[in-house]
């Protein structure tokens, strides 16, 4: 095979990024792209591991979801919360689910949450080192018991019995760093990633609606969608919004086009028959 019909490289193209920073430079606005200003949070409890996360999706100063899922699958036993770039936390997190899946149909066994850590650290540092905004908290149960571990978008990873990321993390942080105790029960754990989850919201711009929370435990997992919704609407208009059924035309100005055709002669000798 030549080099010219070698197939592309797979992953990321950054071919466009000279172009970007010239149009950048001259004062083209880029469009934004949605990211997750986010408090997700997690800890393990008795019994399990507790996943929390809010709900709002944000592209800059404006809100483009409120009630966005921000808590993934990974395996049965195995959840991850991500924050940073909507869509690389969820394409990275579905590339690594799709792993997992291969791997237990090739063992026959249950995915080990060290294994889909590996995966997620592995992926991020070796291609992208930190160009993929992922920021994840991963959190399951599997044979040898719970973990929680975090993940940073260049590869770095923790493992803790706490753990918060996104742009509210100081304030839920706050809240695990005076309540959490070792042996909470699961309702305790529950109040306490609820708490946490709505001290980001009411400190941090990039953090609101609702509240998600994931309970894994050997053999079972709760999804609780929804579970707090600490800023309903406080006002709703008793009349229907109303638009008019079309734009209304404010001034009308034609400009007839006239074709000019210019004949340039070329001056020459002439062929010779």
């Amino acid at each position: 095979m030549s080099k010219s019909e070698v197939p592309p490289k797979g992953g990321f193209s950054f071919d466009l990024c000279k172009r970007n920073a010239m149009l950048s430079k001259n004062g083209v606005q880029l469009p934004p792209f949605t990211k997750t200003g986010t408090t997700i949070v997690g800890l393990i409890f008795q019994d399990g591991v507790i996943l929390g996360a809010d709900t709002r999706a944000t592209s800059g100063s404006i809100v483009c979801d409120k009630n966005c899922e921000k808590i993934h699958y990974m395996a049965p036993n195995i959840y991850c919360c991500g924050a940073g770039t909507a869509a690389d936390t969820e394409a990275v997190t579905d590339m690594v689910s799709s792993q997992l899946q291969l791997h237990r149909y090739h063992t026959g066994r249950e995915s080990r949450v060290v294994t889909a850590l590996t995966y997620l650290k592995r992926h991020l540092f070796r291609y992208y080192q930190g160009h993929v905004s992922a920021a994840l908290v991963l959190g399951g149960v599997d044979f040898t018991g719970p973990h929680l571990h975090t993940i940073y978008p260049h590869g770095s990873t923790d493992t803790l019995p706490y753990a918060t990321m996104g742009s509210g993390s100081l304030a839920a942080m706050a809240i695990f760093e005076s309540k959490y105790k070792e042996g909470l029960t699961r309702d305790e754990g529950v109040q306490l990633v609820a708490e946490a989850i709505c001290s980001g919201i009411f400190n941090d711009l990039g953090s609101g609606s609702n509240v998600d929370i994931c309970v894994i435990t050997k053999g079972n997992k709760e999804f609780l969608r929804n579970h707090l919704k600490p800023t309903p609407r406080t006002y709703v208009s008793p009349k229907e919004y109303t638009f008019t059924k079309k734009t209304e035309v404010l001034s009308t100005k034609i400009t007839p086009l006239k074709e000019k055709v210019q004949i340039i002669e070329v001056g020459g000798e002439a062929m010779e028959e």
